[in-house]
């Protein structure tokens, strides 16, 4: 449906059938995801329709699509309490999307180059860019990602790298690697590229619209990208393990491990360490946004973590294979895994541990002598 100038996004959004209640929920959902106070659900609302009142003025956006599967399109498609198309779509300018645009051929194309060469667009980059042989393994319209690539960012005020593939190269990268596929950040590392346009890492297998969204929707409230990890990632999105918040972590703190597919463990929902889940590993918030409009997740449904949005995850380990999580919690507190409990390195970091725990004790100990006093006096 095309946007009427005539209408604000309140009196648009109601006439599909969603109502303020709503939109502030979507608000709301935005940000939480973002990390923010529900104080800024106000703002968030505020700058969303300002963005919608002048058709003229939203931000034009062109998503490419190369190496991919299409997945993350397919994601971004099914948000849903609202949907993107509801909200998002209302205050952006889709101008180029070869999946979900009715122009198609020339016009298409047309399309495009009208809104690169004006400039001030975003760019969102959905699957790999193939270097190899001139770039032939991938053409649309008779140019190759890498032409493509080029001309759409050469004016562009930002990019959005949704996906592994357009993150880290994804699975057209993994070894052997035959056409030399990159993610976006991986061109402007080869100076192919302008080097001073900001790029967001949105990694995933497919990405999680809920986190596309909130990007886009911090773009439009604040004017910039969120802050970014060492890989280029949103914080609000990558910045704690998936170990951290799952739903399991407590069958794994009591040893509780999956050994077999089906068995009793399996049926009871314990831990799936042992069957190779890469969640102590993988930064992502997966466990707490979830996946089809909330309802679930991989390891919700059984399956372990396969490390999806991390660079290179297809090659550092086999999907079932059990990892090593040095990383995730002092050695001496991890539990027995399939035989004796892990001994600590050495016995400093019991020592340590000791005087940790004592100097809490005894704090606590402070804490409830001075309360009782304060509650003698009161009295």
């Amino acid at each position: 449906m095309l946007f009427n100038q005539k209408l604000g996004l309140k009196e648009q959004l109601h006439q599909r059938g969603v109502s303020r209640r709503d939109f502030l929920r979507f608000c709301g959902v935005m940000a939480g995801t973002l990390a923010l106070p529900h104080t800024f659900v106000p703002t968030i609302a505020k700058a969303m329709e300002k963005a919608a009142q002048d058709a003229a003025k939203r931000t034009p956006v062109i998503w490419l699509e190369f190496q991919d599967c299409a997945g993350c399109t397919e994601s971004f498609l099914r948000a849903q309490g609202p949907t993107a198309g509801d909200v998002l779509l209302d205050v952006i300018s889709l101008d180029y999307h070869e999946t979900v645009m009715s122009a198609s051929g020339h016009l298409a194309e047309e399309a495009k180059k009208l809104t690169t060469d004006a400039g001030g667009h975003l760019v969102i980059v959905e699957g790999s860019i193939p270097l190899k042989d001139d770039g032939i393994y991938c053409t649309i319209g008779g140019q190759t990602a890498l032409q493509i690539i080029k001309e759409s960012t050469e004016n562009a005020i930002a990019v959005i790298s949704v996906g592994t593939c357009a993150s880290f190269g994804g699975l057209p990268k993994a070894s052997p690697n035959l056409t030399d596929a990159v993610g976006v950040m991986g061109l402007q590392e080869k100076g192919l590229i302008r080097d001073d346009i900001p790029i967001l890492n949105m990694s995933g297998c497919p990405v999680n619209v809920v986190n596309v969204t909130a990007a886009i929707v911090h773009f439009l409230t604040f004017g910039v990208l969120p802050n970014v990890d060492e890989h280029g990632r949103p914080l609000f999105a990558y910045g704690a393990l998936i170990h951290d918040n799952c739903e399991r972590r407590g069958h794994f703190d009591s040893g509780d491990f999956v050994k077999m597919w089906g068995d009793e463990g399996h049926r009871l929902g314990w831990c799936l360490y042992e069957m190779g889940c890469k969640g102590p590993v993988t930064y992502m918030n997966c466990p707490t946004v979830r996946w089809n409009g909330g309802t679930s997740w991989p390891v919700g449904a059984g399956h372990g973590c396969i490390g999806c949005a991390q660079p290179d995850f297809w090659d550092i380990a086999p999907m079932y294979e059990t990892i090593k999580i040095q990383d995730a919690a002092p050695p001496s507190t991890y539990p027995s895994v399939g035989g004796a409990p892990e001994q600590p390195a050495d016995s400093t970091s019991v020592a340590a541990t000791a005087a940790v725990a004592g100097a809490i004790v005894g704090a606590a100990g402070a804490m409830a002598v001075a309360r009782a006093g304060q509650s003698s006096t009161e009295e």
